[in-house]
């Protein structure tokens, strides 16, 4: 990769020469913005103008290195002994620093799965002998799978090649480390430079997503709708409701364009709907001709802050919730994988802003908007809301840092939301209204449940272990972790005992006092009383700790003493 640096001497448009850019999905950074930042956020301006570096940076470096072979370019003068080449493209300097060739030697590229334990190895072996690696995740980067068919003649991962060579798999590599041949060999391997045939690492922009989606069967209907219904805020129940109209305007408007009866339009209105374009502006019914007001989903009250909500809704027609629910867990087990430690103890935000998976997670966000989660079995729905829960902290730490003292940390969980089937999800909502199926909080006895029509996905049965599931992004929190809809039972008992094993528990044996992770307390209406809940431990703590605790319970000396830990809010980066 070129060292560049770019003086923009004045205003231009850019040279015909250069590769046209594709922008980021999403919202666009205007020329005003780039050249007055100070009128737009200071966050906003950082991350875009990363993209722009990001996006800019090889496509410049490609238009030199092609004008270089072919001796091209409006001028090229070579400064003596700095090894460095000036170009001068229509108003805009380019210095542009060679690497050499031992400086562009020792490509390693494996291809890989999320949630694989052979890629795992791979990358942790590469880690600890201090390689500089490119990992292409065939579960994100969907369409290199073809690339690897081609070079390989399977799917199998993990994959590795040294430069543009084969080198094997995770047993090969093994062989070699065993043979005690790994280093002679890879300085055999890594000796030539590293040629265009070499696998391509993944770049902001330069892989084809997926654009297998289908318009909405509906949209006909919307867009007509969005034209012709007068919009406006009406006085009802005592109060100002914004930007709605009555479904008697709407049917009129349906029947004059469809020629049609009023029955079909009623119909039509139902299915719109149940498609969540439109929602009844007190949640009273799903639709019903005459005098109830609606709104677009667009025009809600929540919608301007849902951080996946990107100025408009997603109008494509809703994948299947499953297939969603399978992608978020994918992507974000690879984000994990990629960007934290080994033990996922700690994890490195500002990696992942910067990184391709997660813009397109964010792409993936947009794909809650109309989803239909009636369509969830329980197991699915668990697994859904776990990880969307993980996802959403990741993304809140990154767009908005993390919370400083309760009130902010209050706003924190229950400001940062989503829009999810139609509705708005907090933190706290995912939390409290779905996977705790809207219990109170005695410590809170103020909360409600169900804070909107949105919320009758809660879970009826309460699964405790769901405590041990969610990470808040603080230290004292579980890892974060991602579900699978078949094994999310199984793997949230996991969670449990290695949320035990790992310092959520502590037995003081000469003061008959056991530590216990505030969580806890905190949640103590979904658990046992203290005796039951000790015993309930038993199962996800080791062996000698399980021992301690039985000895004190069992030994008939005294009452045993329940302290709850300090909650460590710092976060786990």
């Amino acid at each position: 990769m070129n060292e560049i640096s770019i003086n923009l001497q004045k205003t231009l448009p850019p040279h015909p020469q250069l590769p046209k850019l594709e922008p980021p999905h999403g919202r666009r950074v205007s020329l005003e913005e780039l050249m007055h930042p100070s009128k737009s956020s200071p966050e906003k301006f950082t991350a875009d103008m990363m993209r722009l570096i990001r996006q800019s940076g090889d496509a410049i470096s490609k238009r030199l290195a092609f004008l270089q072979e072919n001796g091209g370019g409006d001028s090229k003068l070579d400064l003596a002994g700095s090894g460095v080449t000036e170009f001068s493209i229509s108003g805009v300097k380019v210095l542009v620093k060679l690497k050499s060739e031992e400086e562009i030697r020792g490509r390693v590229t494996f291809f890989s799965r999320s949630n694989c334990r052979d890629s795992t190895a791979v990358r942790l072996f590469f880690r600890e002998r201090g390689f500089d690696f490119s990992e292409i995740n065939i579960d994100v980067y969907i369409e290199r799978e073809k690339e690897l068919i081609e070079r390989t003649g399977n799917s199998q991962v993990p994959q590795i090649f040294f430069n543009e060579k084969h080198f094997g798999g995770l047993m090969a590599l093994n062989s070699l480390r065993n043979s005690g041949e790994f280093d002679r060999r890879i300085k055999e391997l890594l000796n030539e430079k590293c040629c265009g045939d070499a696998p391509s690492p993944v770049m902001y922009g330069f892989d084809e997503e997926n654009k297998d989606v289908v318009g909405d069967e509906t949209m006909r209907f919307v867009k007509v709708l969005r034209q012709k219904l007068p919009i406006q805020d009406r006085f009802m129940k005592m109060k100002i409701v914004k930007n709605c109209f009555a479904g008697g305007e709407m049917i009129e408007i349906l029947i004059g364009h469809l020629d049609c009866g009023r029955e079909k339009a009623v119909e039509i209105g139902k299915r719109l709907a149940n498609k969540h374009f439109i929602h009844h502006v007190f949640g009273e019914n799903d639709f019903e001709d005459g005098n109830h007001y609606y709104r677009f989903l667009e025009h809600e009250p929540f919608i301007s802050k849902c951080y996946n909500f990107r100025g408009s809704t997603n109008d494509m027609e809703p994948a299947n919730a499953a297939m969603v629910g399978q992608k978020l867990f994918k992507i974000m087990s690879a984000i994990i994988e990629s960007y934290s430690s080994d033990d996922h103890s700690r994890v490195n935000y500002m990696r992942i802003s910067q990184s391709e998976e997660f813009r397109r997670y964010l792409n993936l966000a947009q794909d809650l908007h109309r989803l239909d989660l009636l369509e969830l079995t329980r197991d699915e729905k668990l697994a859904f809301f776990l990880n969307l829960y993980n996802a959403m902290v990741i993304h809140a730490l990154i767009r908005i840092g993390r919370p400083e003292g309760i009130i902010a940390r209050r706003s924190f969980f229950t400001d940062f939301q989503y829009v999810v089937g139609g509705y708005s999800y907090s933190l706290s909502s995912i939390k409290n209204d779905i996977l705790r199926g809207g219990r109170r909080l005695s410590s809170y006895p103020f909360s409600k449940p169900f804070m909107n029509a949105g919320h009758e996905h809660g879970l009826q049965k309460l699964n405790p272990l769901v405590h041990f599931g969610l990470c808040d992004g603080t230290k004292s929190s579980p890892v974060v972790r991602f579900f699978t809809p078949q094994g999310v039972e199984a793997e949230l008992k996991r969670a449990a005992r290695e949320f035990f094993q790992h310092g959520a528990i502590e037995i003081v044996l000469d003061k008959r006092t056991i530590h216990l992770s505030r969580i806890i307390k905190w949640y103590k209406e979904d658990f046992n009383e203290e005796k039951k809940l000790l015993k309930w431990i038993m199962s996800y703590i080791d062996a000698n700790t399980a021992g301690l605790l039985t000895h004190l319970l069992a030994d008939g000396c005294g009452s045993v003493n329940i302290v709850y830990q300090d909650y460590d809010w710092s976060i786990n980066s």
